[in-house]
């Protein structure tokens, strides 16, 4: 009887044959982070993040529900099975990855902090005390974090207040991706967005709870797969503005 149970749970555990049972995937997705996702002037998900989880659940078959999620509660998300998926520009870490499991990277992009011209930091080492304003839970917090100890880090709930208190300068710097730097940028015209220095390279993988195997493995397929038919090099010209650089693989 032992066995047969522990049978059920295992066949129940695979999340790939559950998604395909249920005709429905459950992905977290960024709407705080463009251009990779936020919401346009009648409130519609656009970005590369959210037409790349319409395109695995096409490639799925099924029906896409999309959940908003931040930084600080993607992995939380994925732990609590809130969802099967997370596509958020989410950069891989040793320490994440004891929590869950990463696919092969789909996008390239760095994490860097960013300032006004007459911001006189070069590297982790000449931060002094200035402000700097990153999203909890995110790559670029962990990254400042473990760079520069002892900086003046002002941790916020999400990408879009961190940049907003950087915006109104109540953050004398800002630590993200470079990507979300650049459209921020574009949207800010009187903001100054000068690259002071790179914390280091972060490519963005999709995210899935620990143990799912088969998933992770239809998904690097698809990544592989939008790679080779131009699919993915069509979302970095759209939402980067630039051609796919050769990704590093995972």
């Amino acid at each position: 009887m032992a066995i047969a149970a522990f049978g059920a749970v295992e066949a129940k555990a695979d999340k790939l044959q559950d998604i395909l049972s249920k005709g429905v995937v459950r992905i977290g997705v960024p709407l705080d982070a463009p251009p990779f996702g936020s919401q346009d002037a009648n409130r519609k998900a656009v970005g590369f993040d959210i037409e790349l989880a319409e395109m695995v659940a096409k490639g799925l078959g099924v029906k896409l529900e999309m959940q908003q999620i931040t930084g600080a509660n993607r992995i939380p998300f994925l732990l609590t099975d809130k969802v099967d998926i997370v596509i958020s520009v989410m950069g891989l870490s040793p320490e994440r990855a004891r929590q869950i499991m990463f696919t092969a990277p789909y996008a390239n992009t760095f994490l860097a902090v960013y300032g006004a011209k007459s911001a006189t930091v070069s590297s982790p080492e000449t931060l002094g005390s200035a402000r700097i304003a990153a999203a909890k839970g995110t790559t670029q917090e962990l990254a400042i974090t473990e760079a520069a100890p002892k900086a003046n880090v002002m941790r916020t709930e999400d990408d879009a207040t961190a940049a907003a208190a950087y915006i109104t300068g109540q953050a004398d710097l800002l630590a993200t991706n470079s990507i979300v730097a650049q459209a921020l940028a574009k949207q800010n015209p009187s903001k100054e967005f000068e690259r002071k220095f790179v914390i280091r390279r972060s490519p963005a993988h999709m995210g899935v709870q620990m143990d799912q195997h088969n998933l992770v493995r239809w998904l690097d397929s698809f990544i592989f797969y939008a790679a080779m038919n131009g699919e993915l090099d069509r979302l970095h010209k759209k939402y980067l503005d630039m051609p796919m650089d050769p990704l590093p693989t995972l």
